[in-house]
């Protein structure tokens, strides 16, 4: 107990006051086995729950230090147990969360002036905390993963819930779907190849800036707002033939050649690298479709869905003569939901134009053609689809929703075992609080022991 002790008394040494006691700019508040917690890591979290509009449940400054108390407590265990987290991956979430506050907040400037920090300090923060964050969900995801209730289980953890208490499942389809591009004129392919020279050839001869046509003419409309900036991304966030022109690019005075994608064509400019990270500009521009290859293109369809309703050819055969949306056409049309990997959707969940077309339609009926938008191109597409399966709201039952009911208990076994683990873990865990941050109704009673 002494040399604990002695390690708080030196850990508040370190965080003394520059100044007189009134004027404090951090210090130690609680120490969790030999883990320190600082006010300024408490005063960083409330903010940023703040900016993303986060809740927290009761007084922040109880909540807050709890919650990283218990981090600590999963973080030590993970150390003991030699749990780890891949770079790359830490590195490629950071990214995502750097570029999206930039987006909100407007520029790298203002969000550097929102948080106070230089963005290589918030980003080396948020390397720290994002690190953590994966370190601790695996570490939680260890210890319940022998957590498998078996059949027997689930119908008597169903059977004992009370009627009113058992969930509502919503409206819920599966969906095949068949779709391809029309036809583009060569002639339009030259058309937006030339204009994208043009810009190369106005931007090489200083006549023009790349940002200020990225903002005019990209109908990359994202990144457009900030002059075709991408932000640091890693080669495996691009896609192939972006990120091979992308990555071997060293002057960012110079631009790329025009590059085809599935997206459309791009033209590229470099603006810094860092070592398997880039961030560079670009200008998209997509080839317009005629009204009359459109036509045909809606024309062919209907031809196709009229020889599925006399079978004369089935809706799998079909896609495997016609369809063009790869993510699809390996797997009979079936579209997969982004949000759950499954093949169910709730309506609000499908591309508006497909549910549209499938909300009146019975289980294997096909649509009349349509045109879409492709949500992971951007692209305008012609498609036909059929409602494989529908659900109608309904209470869970064993039958219909075994899946959805066995992880209802599973999500409540796990917790009411990390719960009992915090508690254990409490007892074996020196703890001490500042007595100003003591006086609080924690969730975990054990910390004043």
């Amino acid at each position: 107990m002494k040399m604990r002790q002695l390690t708080y008394t030196l850990l508040m040494a370190v965080a003394l006051p520059c100044m007189a006691a009134d004027n404090i700019i951090d210090e130690v508040i609680w120490i969790v086995g030999d883990e320190a917690i600082l006010r300024s890591e408490v005063e960083e979290e409330r903010l940023r729950a703040q900016y993303e509009g986060e809740a927290i449940p009761g007084d922040p400054y109880c909540v807050i230090p709890e919650q990283i108390a218990v981090q600590k407590l999963f973080l030590h265990q993970a150390e003991l147990d030699s749990v780890e987290v891949s770079e790359s991956t830490v590195s490629h979430q950071v990214d995502m969360r750097l570029n999206y506050y930039i987006s909100q907040i407007g520029s790298k400037e203002k969000m550097e002036e929102y948080f106070r920090k230089s963005s290589s300090e918030i980003r080396e923060e948020m390397m720290k905390s994002v690190r953590n964050q994966m370190i601790i969900q695996q570490m939680q995801q260890k210890l319940t993963s022998n957590i498998k209730p078996t059949p027997a289980e689930i119908r008597r953890f169903y059977n004992s819930l009370p009627p009113d208490s058992i969930p509502m499942m919503p409206a819920e389809v599966e969906v095949q779907i068949l779709s391809f591009v029309p036809p583009v004129p060569v002639e339009e392919t030259e058309r937006i190849k030339s204009r994208l020279r043009e810009f190369t050839e106005r931007v090489t001869s200083g006549q023009a800036d790349f940002s200020m046509l990225a903002r005019f003419y990209s109908e990359d409309t994202e990144s457009a707002k900030h002059g075709g900036e991408l932000g640091f991304v890693g080669r495996g966030q691009l896609v192939p033939e972006f990120a091979d022109v992308a990555f071997a690019l060293n002057d960012p005075k110079k631009v790329s050649r025009v590059v085809e994608t599935e997206y459309g064509y791009h033209i590229i400019q470099l603006i810094e690298k860092h070592g398997e990270r880039i961030n560079c500009r670009h200008i998209l521009l997509k080839p317009r479709v005629s009204a009359t290859d459109k036509i045909n293109a809606l024309n062919k369809l209907d031809s196709i869905a009229q020889l599925i309703r006399q079978d004369s050819l089935t809706f799998e055969q079909a896609i495997i003569q016609y369809s063009e949306d790869k993510n699809t056409a390996m797997n009979a049309g079936l579209m997969t939901n982004p949000n759950t990997g499954s093949s169910k959707f709730e309506y609000q969940d499908l591309p508006a134009e497909v549910a549209k077309q499938i909300y009146a339609m019975k289980e294997g009926e096909i649509s009349a053609p349509f045109t879409m938008i492709d949500p992971t191109k951007n692209k305008e597409v012609c498609a036909i689809v059929k409602l494989k399966r529908k659900t109608d709201v309904h209470r869970a039952n064993l039958t219909d929703d075994f899946q959805a009911i066995k992880s209802m208990l599973e999500q409540k076994l796990s917790a009411e075992f990390i719960h009992k683990w915090i508690l254990n873990k409490q007892k074996e865990t020196y703890v001490m609080i500042d007595p100003e941050w003591a006086g609080c109704e924690f969730q975990f009673p054990n910390w004043i022991h």
